[in-house]
């Protein structure tokens, strides 16, 4: 944030919607006008939730190859050691 502010923005808003803001202002401990700029400076815009939902949906993607590719090789290494538990008792070395 600028230490110093140089402009004025001028927000229209209900007599309501003024309690409301200086409230939320005051408890805070903020100006006014710092929690407005936190505010618009915090605004998520739909492109930005529809770009999280598709780095989300990427990473869910990508963790559900994994857990394919973990029960793949635990299956994988389950069947070899069942061809090494049959080979050591043919073999005469039950274990």
């Amino acid at each position: 944030m600028s230490a110093t502010a140089s402009e004025r923005i001028v927000v229209q808003a209900t007599p309501q919607e003024k309690k409301m803001i200086s409230a939320k202002a005051k408890k805070l401990g903020l100006p006014v006008s710092e929690l407005m700029r936190r505010g618009a400076n915090d605004y998520k815009t739909a492109d930005a939730d529809e770009e999280t939902g598709v780095i989300a949906d990427a990473a869910l993607a990508a963790a559900n190859r994994a857990v394919e590719s973990i029960d793949d090789m635990l299956a994988f290494v389950a069947a070899s050691n069942k061809r090494i538990a049959a080979m050591e008792a043919k073999a005469g070395k039950v274990a």
